[in-house]
């Protein structure tokens, strides 16, 4: 619940539309940001949009009915969290090929979504250990390694990608592991484990699902249950607790990686500069310099 103390709205949304328009619509959306004095990032794409926006109540609010107001996006869904301070920056509005990146045209939402679960429903199965047909549920997360570091569900299946656009095919390779199982997706905030979701269907996966509206949703309809840690965000927050308030965690400046709290107290961490990840690669560069150095 919002508080005087946290006036500002993050919200986050999606939709996959047909949307072949975005040339003309960019300099719509960046005129209307700036004069609501709305920051993020706006994707628009011919598959959909994707958007991670932040602004007092009342300027989220304007947003939000205009564009509305487009039909094509009349029913989105949107995902709120508060915080004390503006997370952004600046207000983006970018052309992309893709909402997400995953380099399989092919994949079309709009057409055809794989099943869903609710949170709820999802919580229902992780407390009885099946789905409602009696098959084990296993969690796969389709997130990067170091968003999946920064917390996950129990058990969940991460097979440390990069990049989405490795999912597809790790997921082939692994088909048979899944074999007699339901299987649920799950990201941030819906787009990946949608998309992931899908591919998994068309290439024979026979119970798959999403989970809807990611991680976000689950936090704020579930809470923490089945869940160990908080969720990578990407603004200045970092990383959600399960009640959707901004942790501890936080990114190097230098080198990008997460740093979690105890490694915030070690004295490699230096805000802006420095942490114990890249220290320790540096120092590993420094030492084998020192021994190329000894045998020349």
């Amino acid at each position: 619940m919002q508080s005087p103390d946290t006036p500002y709205v993050n919200i986050a949304a999606y939709k996959f539309i047909t949307f072949d328009d975005t040339a003309e619509k960019r300099p719509q959306f960046l005129e209307f940001c700036q004069k609501h004095n709305l920051r993020g990032t706006i994707l628009l794409t011919p598959e959909g949009i994707n958007l991670f926006l932040a602004g007092l109540r009342h300027q989220i609010d304007a947003f939000l009915a205009w564009l509305r107001a487009d039909e094509r996006f009349a029913d989105i869904v949107v995902k709120e969290s508060f915080s004390e301070k503006q997370p952004f920056t600046r207000i983006l509005v970018k052309l992309k090929a893709e909402i997400i990146t995953m380099k399989h045209p092919l994949i079309k939402p709009e057409e055809g979504r794989a099943p869903s679960v609710e949170p709820q429903d999802l919580k229902r199965w992780l407390d009885q250990g099946h789905d409602d047909a009696g098959r084990p549920v296993v969690m796969v997360d389709t997130r990067n390694a170091f968003e999946v570091d920064v917390g996950t569900f129990d058990n969940t299946v991460d097979y440390r990608i990069a990049k989405f656009t490795e999912f597809p095919q790790v997921i082939a390779d692994h088909k048979p592991d899944f074999d007699g199982k339901t299987v649920v997706t799950f990201c941030t905030g819906g787009i990946r484990c949608e998309k992931a979701a899908i591919h998994m269907q068309n290439i024979g996966y026979d119970s798959v699902y999403q989970l809807e509206g990611g991680i976000l949703r689950y936090f704020e309809e579930v809470g923490g249950a089945h869940y160990q840690g908080d969720c990578f965000v990407f603004d200045y927050r970092t990383a959600l607790s399960p009640d959707l308030k901004e942790s501890q965690t936080a990114q190097c400046f230098a080198c990008r990686a997460v740093v979690t709290p105890r490694e915030q107290l070690s004295p490699d961490y230096v805000p802006g500069k420095s942490c114990p990840h890249c220290a320790s690669k540096q120092r590993a560069v420094a030492d084998a310099g020192t021994a190329a150095a000894a045998q020349a």
